[in-house]
């Protein structure tokens, strides 16, 4: 079955290209994007990192860890860091975990439906839609799931915007409109009526009855 929303994300230990990682620990306090790419050295998974590093500031910003997960070993991945980083102009300050067993891949049910995984020859196809990002939180939830093709390069600033809205929205009665990015305007749940949401949010913009905005609490 496949992990959803509020899931408790799967604990797991794997060497890394920072040493060896035990998941819910290395975590900590903060939140975590899980970043998996089904090969080394192939180009859409070489660009994308290649803006997780430019991106790492962001994220530290955001109280965020970043981890890469790839079916490659530790090795392989100290060599594809150094293409990384000339794609993208700066270090690949993150760590990237081993996953040639593919323990991670199948816990996190990232593999292609009907996969058929060869002790040999295996390539980028066999491990297809490990392409995935998962953000957790703090209490090692699942506050969001992207899954894309082997075609398609992930949209990073998407990402960004989804962590901010899961930031601002986790644990108040507060939620993010379509395409809202930081600053904008949020939606009061309906959890507070009228007097209670302008008590705690001030003057609301009433579009509907069930739809009320506020300004974005800072």
């Amino acid at each position: 079955m496949s992990l959803r929303i509020n899931d408790i994300a799967p604990d797991f230990t794997a060497n890394s290209t920072e040493g060896e990682i035990r998941f819910h620990d290395w975590i900590g306090d903060n939140y975590a994007i899980i970043f998996s790419h089904p090969r080394d050295f192939t180009p859409v998974c070489t660009t994308e990192f290649g803006v997780v590093a430019q991106l790492v500031p962001e994220f530290e910003k955001r109280n965020t860890k970043v981890l890469g997960v790839s079916v490659d070993s530790v090795e392989d991945h100290g060599k594809w860091k150094h293409d990384i980083e000339s794609v993208a102009g700066v270090p690949a300050n993150f760590a990237i975990i081993d996953d040639t067993e593919l323990n991670v891949a199948k816990a996190y049910d990232m593999l292609p439906a009907e996969f058929y995984l060869p002790t040999e020859g295996r390539t980028p196809a066999h491990s297809a839609t490990v392409r995935t990002v998962f953000i957790i939180g703090p209490d090692k939830k699942v506050r969001l799931t992207m899954t894309y093709p082997m075609s398609v390069g992930r949209n990073f600033a998407e990402i960004l915007r989804a962590l901010d809205a899961v930031q601002k929205t986790d644990g108040v009665p507060l939620a993010t409109p379509a395409n809202w990015v930081p600053g904008q305007d949020v939606i009061v749940a309906l959890a507070l009526d009228d007097a209670a949401a302008e008590a705690k949010y001030g003057t609301l913009n009433k579009k509907l009855p069930y739809l009320r905005f506020a300004k974005d609490p800072k």
